[in-house]
């Protein structure tokens, strides 16, 4: 496989999805658990945006090390490291990238186990590790036009 051109149209959808999965998380009643609790229809909401805002950050670094270094990277915790390994992402934001891998991982084939408490508190404390992540994709960008 050789390197290419990255496409950022590509990259730019992704990063607007991701944008816009936060705000619509941000739209739910977060202010207290209460609020959040009270219809089970806020927590499948959750779930959803997050778990596609976490596959658009995965979606970016697959494109990026498999258009610009030509590495294919099959599984969620593999495009962290890659994404670490060629600079792209810095330490602190490649294990960010590795934690939302895993639990990527637990939303998708543990999603029994994961209750509405659980994704408020998420929800509610940890939106900015996400936003992390997307702002060193956003600074990668701008450097390699």
């Amino acid at each position: 496989m050789t390197s290419a051109k990255v496409n950022e149209a590509v990259l730019s959808q992704r990063m607007q999805w991701v944008r816009d999965m936060l705000k619509a998380i941000g739209d739910l009643p977060l202010r207290t658990r209460k609020d959040f609790l009270r219809d089970r229809h806020h927590a499948a909401a959750a779930e959803s945006y997050l778990r596609r805002a976490l596959e658009a950050l995965f979606d970016m670094g697959r494109h990026i090390l498999s258009k610009k270094f030509a590495s294919p990277a099959t599984e969620y915790k593999e495009i962290a490291q890659g994404l670490l390994e060629r600079k792209v992402l810095s330490e602190k934001e490649a294990d960010l990238l590795r934690d939302m891998a895993g639990y990527r991982n637990r939303m998708v084939h543990f999603y029994h186990d994961i209750g509405p408490q659980e994704l408020y508190e998420i929800c509610r404390n940890h939106l900015d590790d996400v936003r992390a992540v997307l702002k060193g994709f956003v600074r990668w960008i701008r450097k390699n036009r």
